[in-house]
């Protein structure tokens, strides 16, 4: 179960009732996600989310991430909300953690995303570009291509005990990603942990957008390539091009790509199919004595990876001429 940190009844009651939303009636904790400890609460006004972030999680970057959500919930994008205490603030502390409770949103994660579904998140990813547009705190991406090789080298020496020639892999990708990543491409706020998880949906519409602990300043198309990757791969990875191509029709309906980040695409793919197997991959030679929070499989990624490197053009991911 993902909730680090436990929160004793009273300390939790005395947190809410700061913010103005009525009385504590139930919180219960949340099993989902892997990087903060959130509950679900139920107060007299409604249901909310309360989120202690974790050590992985930088104080510093709240701001940012809170600040984005906030933004973008003005903007017209369906996304958690911030709650403001009673003197304006939307950060607090809680049983020694950073602390913040934001809107419940209704709607479901789906595990095998339809056509429908993909060309509904292409639609949302490209409002959430739009929206961002005009928030101008900036936060460099720390898990771009600068970023691999430290995570690379945290997790050589015992990577091929995962899989034998796994290093020489990553290695031999990393050093041509590194050489070759593209500059100057259209910026801007992205998401960049755009997984199913992370999406809700009613029927086969986007009804929420959700976990922006990630989100950061970069280029815009690499969201897209992050989709691509979450998306569109099969259960025996193999790609769906019709996935590709409604994602990429459904984002291109309300933002055109432009031609450099077309011909970019591939690469972009590449880059974000090696930074997920590089997480992964450190996620999973570390686990704690006694998790209960599974690793995922960074062979998964690995696959990807391959598939991408064979991909000459972004017509292959269904991108109409």
């Amino acid at each position: 179960m993902a909730v680090y940190t436990e929160v004793a009844d009273e300390e939790l009651a005395a947190f809410v009732a700061r913010f103005g939303i009525g009385e504590l009636l139930a919180a219960k904790g949340i099993a989902e996600g892997v990087e903060n400890s959130n509950y679900f609460i139920h107060t007299s006004e409604g249901f909310f989310i309360l989120t202690l972030y974790e050590k992985r999680v930088s104080e510093a970057d709240l701001p940012f991430f809170l600040g984005l959500m906030e933004h973008l919930s003005g903007k017209g994008l369906v996304c958690p909300r911030p709650v403001r205490d009673r003197h304006g603030e939307a950060l607090g502390r809680l049983a020694g953690r950073p602390a913040a409770i934001v809107t419940f949103l209704d709607g479901i994660s789906v595990k095998r995303p339809s056509v429908a579904h993909c060309r509904s998140l292409g639609e949302a990813l490209a409002r959430l570009h739009k929206g961002g547009a005009d928030f101008h705190p900036v936060r460099h991406n720390a898990l771009s291509v600068e970023g691999w090789r430290p995570l690379f080298a945290a997790a050589a020496a015992r990577a091929d005990g995962v899989r034998q020639g796994l290093a020489s892999q990553i290695e031999a990708a990393l050093t041509q990603l590194e050489r070759e990543w593209p500059k100057n491409l259209p910026k801007g706020n992205i998401h960049a942990d755009l997984f199913p998880d992370n999406v809700f949906f009613i029927g086969e519409e986007v009804s929420g957008v959700i976990d922006f602990y990630f989100a950061c300043t970069d280029a815009l198309s690499y969201d897209l390539a992050v989709c691509l990757n979450a998306w569109c791969f099969e259960p025996d990875n193999s790609f769906n091009l019709t996935k590709g191509q409604a994602l990429l029709s459904g984002y291109q309906r309300l933002r055109s790509l432009t031609s450099a980040e077309i011909e970019a695409l591939p690469l972009l793919a590449r880059g974000a199919a090696l930074r997920f197997l590089l997480t992964r991959l450190v996620d999973w030679l570390n686990v704690p004595p006694g998790a209960l929070v599974k690793p995922k499989d960074p062979l998964e990624y690995l696959r990807k990876l391959r598939f991408h490197a064979r991909v000459a053009s972004a017509a292959e991911y269904g991108l109409s001429a």
